[in-house]
C-alpha cells in the first residue's frame, strides 16, 4: 500500500485522506512515464541528464524553503522533534547537492551551464512564494512534507521487484527510494497530520491546495525532464 495511506479508516489522518481524495493526481505524480521508464529500463538517458540538472537547480533552490520552514516551526511548532526532523532535512541537502555534482561529473552534465527551464523557474517561484512570513507553518509543512513524498513514492517504485530499473540508475533510485527516507516522509506527514486538526479552517485550504499545487508542479517537472 502506498505511503500515507496505510492506516485504518478510523485512524486515517487528514493527509491520508486527501491522497485518497486526489488519488488521480497523485498517481499521475508518483507514476508518470518518465518514473515508468526508468521502472522498466527503457529511459531514455539523455532525459535523465536534463534531469539531472534542472533538479540540481531546483534543490539548490529548495534549501532556503526548507531554511524557512524550519524559521516557522521555531516560531509556531509546539514539539521540539520539529525542529530536529527539519534539521536532519537540511543536514541531508548539504549531502545532496555534493551527489548531485558528483553523478554530473560521471554523466558529464556541465552544471554551470545549465539554465533553468520555464518549469523549473516557476516551481522555484512556488518555493519563495511559500516562504513568505504570511505562509503558516501548517501550510509550509504541507508543502515540504508533498514534495518530498513525490519523491519518495516515486523512486522507491523503480526498486521494487519486478522493475528493470538500470544498474546505472540504482543509485539514484536508491537515495530518495531509500527507507530511511520513507521514514523521514512519515515524520513530515505526522507533524502535518498533528497541526491540520488545530487549524483554522482557511489554513486547512489553504494546505490542501499547497499539496495540489506541489503535484502539478512535479508533473510538469516529469514532463520537463521526459522531453
Amino acid at each position: 500500500m502506498e505511503a500515507g495511506l496505510e492506516r485504518p479508516a478510523e485512524e486515517e489522518g487528514t493527509t491520508a485522506m486527501w491522497l485518497r481524495k486526489h488519488r488521480l493526481m497523485y498517481t499521475a505524480a508518483t507514476r508518470h512515464p518518465f518514473i515508468l521508464s526508468i521502472r522498466d529500463g527503457s529511459v531514455d538517458l539523455n532525459s535523465f541528464k536534463r534531469w539531472l540538472g534542472q533538479d540540481y537547480l531546483f534543490v539548490r533552490a529548495f534549501v532556503p524553503f526548507v531554511s524557512s520552514v524550519l524559521l516557522k516551526a521555531c516560531w509556531e511548532s509546539d514539539d521540539n522533534s520539529d525542529m530536529e526532523v527539519l534539521l536532519s532535512s537540511l543536514a541531508a541537502l548539504n549531502d545532496e547537492i555534493a551527489w548531485f555534482k558528483k553523478e554530473a561529473s560521471k554523466w558529464g552534465v556541465v552544471l554551470a551551464s545549465i539554465a533553468p527551464q520555464r518549469v523549473n523557474k516557476d516551481y522555484c517561484r512556488f518555493l519563495k512564494s511559500s516562504m513568505e512570513p504570511g505562509i503558516e507553518y501548517t501550510v509550509a509543512i504541507a508543502a515540504l512534507w508533498a514534495i518530498e513524498l513525490v519523491y519518495q513514492q516515486s523512486f522507491a517504485y523503480c526498486l521494487e521487484e519486478g522493475s528493470r530499473t538500470p544498474p546505472e540508475l540504482a543509485e539514484t533510485c536508491q537515495r530518495w527510494g531509500n527507507e530511511g527516507f520513507g521514514q523521514y516522509c512519515q515524520s513530515l506527514q505526522k507533524i502535518a497530520d498533528r497541526q491540520l486538526p488545530r487549524a483554522t479552517n482557511e489554513e486547512r485550504k489553504k494546505a490542501e491546495a499547497v499539496l495540489l499545487r506541489v503535484l502539478e508542479h512535479e508533473v510538469e517537472f516529469w514532463n520537463m525532464s521526459h522531453g
